[in-house]
Order: C-alpha cells, then structure tokens, then sequence
C-alpha cells in the first residue's frame, strides 16, 4: 500500500501541520454558564494552550498522597485484581451453563489467552454460524427523533442506546424498557451558546469505552462533549473548518479523533479538555473513521478513493483503495481487519497489511432502477461484531445484511436479510452480540438524494438469537487465530 510519502501530508497554506501538545486550560477569564447548566467550555485547535506539564504533575501528586506503594506492589496487587475477577467471571459462566466440574484454572488461562490475542488483534470469535434467522416480529422500533436518525451508539454495558438526527436532537434510551431517559432538543442555528443542543445536523458520535464522556459532531463544524449519565454538555470542541463527519474514542482511554470535511483528522483530549494535533492526507471529504486499543486511526476517504491508517506516533499514514465510488462508511474487526462500504454498492475486507481488499462483494444489496437506468443500492452503513466473523451492512434496499467472515477474512458469505424499510444510515452491535441496533431515516445522513416517504425515522433494535452450542468438555466458544496477515508482509 502507498504511504502516502512515508509522512503525514501536507497542510493547507496559512495552516498548521503539527500543534503541541497541550494541557487543561486554566479557569481564569472563563465565561461562566448562566444558572441551572454546568459550566460550559469552548476549545479551539485554532488556539496555543499551556504546557501539559502541570495538569499531569497534579495528577502525580494526588495519586501519591491517595496510595503510598512502589510501582512493583502496584503491579502486583493491579494483577492480583485481574485474576480475582477472571476467576468469579468463570465461575458464574460455569454455574449458568450448570457445567458440574468446574476447572477455574483452566478457565482462566483460556480466559487470558483470549486477552493475549484481542490485544495483539488476531482474535476472531467464531459465532456467525449459531445466528439464527432474526424474527421481524422481535424487531423493536423506538421513535423520537423528528427528522432522519443519522449516527448512534450503545453504551459500554449495553444498557443504553444514544442517538443523534438532522433535527439536532440528542435521545438516551433504555435498551430494556424503550424509555427515553433524556431528550436534548436542537437549537436554532447561532444559538449554541445559549442552548443546550446542536443548531445543524448531527452526523457522528462516539462514547469512551469507560461509559463516561460521550461526543457528538454537527455539520456546522462542531464537536460537543457529554457527560454520558446525565447528557448534561461539558466542552465544545472548535476547530474544523467542515462538518464533523466521524468520531472515535481510542479504546481504554479519553483520547478523540475526529475526521472532517474538510479533509483532516484532529486528535483531542477529552479528560483534559485539550486539543492535541491535526493529521492531513486525504484529498476528498472524510466520510467516517474508526479506531480500536492501538494509537491509530482508520479513516473512509470519499471520492478520493482511498481508506488511510493514521499511526500517530509515527506521524504516518498507510494507503489502501480497491472501493470504485465513494467511500462512505468504515468500521474495525480487530486490530488487523476493517470492513468498508461504498457508493458503486460494494463491500470490501481488509487486512493492515495488504494495500487491496482481502475479499470484495460488489452490488452487495442489489441494484436499483429499471434496466436502462440501474444502479448498485449505496451502502450506507457497516458494523461488525469486534473481534468476531459477524458483519452487517446497510442500505435503502428494505433490508440490512448479516455477513460472516470465513477463511482468514478472505470471503464474505451472506447469512440474513432482515427487513427494514429507509435509509440505514448507523449500525451498531451490542458488546454481548445479543442484539444489533439500526438508524432509520427517510433520507441519507449526508444528503437527500432520494426520500423514502414510507419509511419511520427511527431506532430499531434487533434482538439476534444463537443455537445452542453441543454439550462439550471444553470452553463453549471457538477461537481461531486468522492466517491472513502474512509475518513480515511489507506496508
């Protein structure tokens, strides 16, 4: 694959190619919210904040006067911790599969070699071929937003559900009840200050993986940060000079990306309110981005063609095109595998270590149109089941696609099409994989090309069911470690 010159790209003229790292801002001369909100800070990464230099040694401090030990005994006792709750995991998993002998260390050394694999990104659970034929009937459907649901996400725990509509509104759910627990309506457009909520079309969020802080992007290039129990706003985050097009919260830690139209990535602070750097490459609007545990980025490149690896230590970005229209949705399997969808209806596999496409399905949902004017249905929407073989893909063809993953992610065979009617602009498997949520609109995220009048702008919930595995002395689920990332394959 190309990279791109080996370094990140060139800045537009006037801009800068690299900021420093910076710091919380201190509280002098900030405007204070007016009675009944939270204070409510704006940062630019037009602006040059403080050495960071303080607000860790503040941490160091606090953290030494809370606990006096060495950083062995830490280790330890962290470890000691781990494996106290591997352990009672375990055994609450042997209990509920009624298993009579119970083999806790060998539980728990399987349990660990699990984790070994997720974090080098060569773990694939096997669990598309116990999905079962999902029921229309068992289909949920939520409804609250006005106009077209664009993005959404479920929390860490897979209680709730947040999503976000042209409209500019912001709903938490409840996945067991269907309640809304908290509605933030739009604003006008200018008002952002006043309001609580967006004043344009929200088109992406993303929550930590910590549950904490979730963030929202607007088209009216904005970020805004949330604390995600009580949706009250915390930050505004300025700086893009487009709309905000993707989010991503890097895995175990309160570190964004954010991707634009205007064709950079930004990369912020959220704990520390602080902006960070911004990444050039790209030659077209970025339509999505995603990101796992590693301190990198993949990004979906519109019409420029192209899906970009952004290594930022490394201030580097990797290459890979095989889509033939626009790119406009992108979502990570593992660390070493992506999934991406495009205009000319096709769906791609990918490997970090192959600039092509592992496996290609082009006109995935079918094409559209009578004979003389036919075109592939757009896919609108991707998401995978993290560190499995289950994908599902989206489109306006009345119904999203169930895929699995075979042969080292070399094929994509079709498993389900459940029926949904509108444009599927957001997918999102639950943590367990025991349920999938679908975004409903009556027109596409980013522009109204068609509308679909019959369609509900809504969130469906779709509860999957597996079979039930056969009796076996060993651990229920199958693991394979993929073959497909040659060692010592050249970027």
């Amino acid at each position: 694959m190309a990279a791109a010159g080996g370094r990140r790209g060139k800045a537009p003229r006037g801009a800068a190619r690299r900021r420093p790292r910076a710091a919380v801002p201190g509280t002098e001369g900030r405007p204070h919210a007016a009675a009944g909100r939270p204070i409510d800070e704006e940062v630019s990464s037009d602006s040059e904040p403080e050495s960071p230099s303080l607000g860790r040694r503040r941490r160091r401090e606090a953290a030494e006067e809370e606990v006096e030990e060495t950083p062995q005994e830490k280790k330890l006792r962290l470890a000691k911790l781990y494996l106290e709750e591997l352990r009672q995991h375990e055994e609450e998993r042997a209990a509920e599969e009624e298993e009579e002998e119970a083999l806790p260390t060998d539980l728990i050394g399987d349990r660990l070699k699990e984790d070994v694999l997720e974090q080098k990104g060569r773990l694939q659970r096997l669990v598309a071929k116990d999905v079962q034929t999902p029921d229309p009937a068992s289909i949920r459907v939520l409804r609250g937003h006005q106009l077209p649901v664009t993005c959404l996400v479920i929390s860490p725990d897979d209680r709730f559900i947040f999503s976000a509509s042209k409209d500019g509104s912001l709903i938490k759910w409840e996945v067991e009840s269907g309640k809304r627990l908290c509605v933030v309506p739009g604003a006008k457009k200018g008002t952002e200050e006043r309001h609580m909520g967006h004043a344009s079309h929200v088109l992406c969020m993303a929550i930590s993986s910590d549950g904490k802080y979730l963030a929202t992007g607007d088209r009216n290039k904005l970020i805004m940060i949330w604390d995600a129990a009580t949706c009250k706003r915390l930050h505004i985050f300025t700086g893009h000079r487009d709309a905000v097009s993707g989010l991503s919260f890097r895995k175990g830690t309160h570190q964004l990306y954010s991707a634009s139209h205007d064709r950079s990535v930004k990369v912020w602070n959220v704990a520390e309110n602080a902006y960070v750097e911004t990444l050039f490459g790209h030659q077209d609007v970025i339509t999505g981005l995603d990101s796992l545990s590693r301190e990198c980025c993949v990004t979906s490149g519109g019409r420029d063609g192209s899906v970009r690896l952004w290594k930022i230590p490394e201030e580097s970005q990797l290459v890979f095109s095989g889509h033939q229209g626009s790119i406009d949705c992108i979502q990570l399997i593992n660390e070493e595998h992506m999934v991406s969808g495009a205009d000319d209806g096709s769906i791609a596999l990918w490997g970090l270590t192959k600039k092509k496409p592992l496996a290609l399905v082009r006109q995935a949902h079918g094409m559209q149109g009578n004979q003389d004017l036919q075109q592939p249905y757009w896919i609108s929407a991707v998401a995978a089941l993290r560190s499995s073989d289950l994908l599902a893909t989206g489109s306006h063809s009345a119904s999203v696609k169930l895929w699995k993953c075979s042969e080292g992610f070399r094929k994509l065979e079709p498993l389900w099409d459940i029926p949904l009617v509108g444009f599927v602009n957001s997918l999102k498997f639950s943590s367990a994989g025991d349920f999938l949520v679908a975004g409903l609109g009556q027109e596409h995220r980013l522009g109204r090309w068609w509308r679909i009048k019959e369609a509900k702008n809504s969130i469906c919930i779709i509860p999957l069911k597996r079979r039930a595995a056969p009796p076996s002395p060993k651990p229920p689920d199958s693991f394979q470690c993929p073959t497909s990332g040659a060692a010592g394959a050249s970027h």
